[in-house]
C-alpha cells in the first residue's frame, strides 16, 4: 500500500511542480511581457516610417514651390520674349536660353517629385501596414493579460485541490520511506519514484536487465533502479 501511495504522492507532487512554475511564469509576466514587447517594436517601427514620411513630405513640398516658382518665372519670360519690349537681338537669344534652362531645370524637379510620390506611395502603404500590425498587437497583448489573470485564478484552485490530496497522502506512507523519498526528489530535479512498466524506469528510462529484474522482484522493502537509483514501483 505503501508504493501505490507513493506513486501516488509522486504524480500529486508533478502536478504541483508543474502548477508553481506556471504560476511563477504567469507572475512575472514572461507572456505578457513578450507580447508587449512585440507589440512595442511594431510601434517604433510605425514611428520609424512617419519620420520617413515626414522627410519625404518636407522634401516634396520644397520640389513643389521650387516647380511652382520655376513656372512662373519661365512663363513670366516668355511674356517679355513675345511682348516686343526686347528689339536687341544678342538679350532675345539670351533670353530663350534663359527660359530652355528654367524649363529644363523644372523637368528636373518634376522627375524628383515623381520619385517622392512613389516612395511617399510605397512608405504610406508600409505605415497603414504596420499600423493595422501594433493595432492586432496590442490587442493580443490585452488578450494575454486578461486570460492571464483567469489562467491565475484556475491554477490557484487546483493548487489547493492538490496540497489537500498530498496531505492526505502523507500519513499512508512509511516515515523513512518518505524521507527517502524528499530526499531523492531534491536530487534527481522533483522526481524520487517512478513506475516500472515493462522494465523500463519511468524515471530515468533506461531497460532494466532480465537479472536485475529478478532480483528486484525477490527484494523485499523498497526497490531503486540501478541506473538513477529512483524508488522503483512496480
Amino acid at each position: 500500500m505503501d508504493m501505490a501511495n507513493l506513486l501516488a504522492l509522486q504524480e500529486t507532487d508533478t502536478a504541483i511542480d508543474r502548477l508553481t512554475a506556471r504560476k511563477h511564469a504567469l507572475e512575472v509576466g514572461s507572456e505578457l511581457s513578450a507580447a508587449r514587447a512585440e507589440a512595442d517594436a511594431a510601434e517604433r517601427e510605425l514611428g520609424e516610417i512617419g519620420l520617413e514620411l515626414d522627410v519625404v513630405a518636407r522634401d516634396q513640398a520644397k520640389l513643389e514651390h521650387e516647380i511652382d516658382s520655376l513656372t512662373q518665372k519661365a512663363a513670366a519670360e516668355n511674356t517679355r520674349l513675345y511682348d516686343g519690349s526686347i528689339a536687341n537681338a544678342k538679350e532675345l537669344e539670351s533670353l530663350q536660353h534663359e527660359i530652355e534652362n528654367l524649363d529644363r531645370r523644372r523637368s528636373d524637379r518634376e522627375d524628383e517629385m515623381l520619385v517622392a510620390m512613389e516612395v511617399r506611395e510605397t512608405l504610406e502603404s508600409r505605415a497603414a501596414e504596420a499600423r493595422a500590425r501594433v493595432e492586432e498587437l496590442r490587442a493580443r497583448a490585452s488578450e494575454v493579460g486578461g486570460a492571464a489573470l483567469q489562467e491565475l485564478e484556475r491554477i490557484d484552485v487546483e493548487l489547493v485541490e492538490r496540497r489537500e490530496a498530498r496531505d492526505a497522502l502523507v500519513p499512508a506512507i512509511d516515515r523513512e520511506i518518505l524521507d527517502l523519498y524528499e530526499d531523492l526528489r531534491k536530487q534527481k530535479k522533483g522526481v524520487g519514484a517512478a513506475a516500472l512498466i515493462d522494465g523500463v524506469c519511468q524515471g530515468c528510462h533506461e531497460h532494466l536487465s532480465a537479472m536485475e529484474l529478478d532480483k528486484l522482484k525477490r527484494t523485499e522493502g523498497v526497490r531503486r533502479c540501478e541506473y538513477c537509483r529512483r524508488i522503483l514501483i512496480f
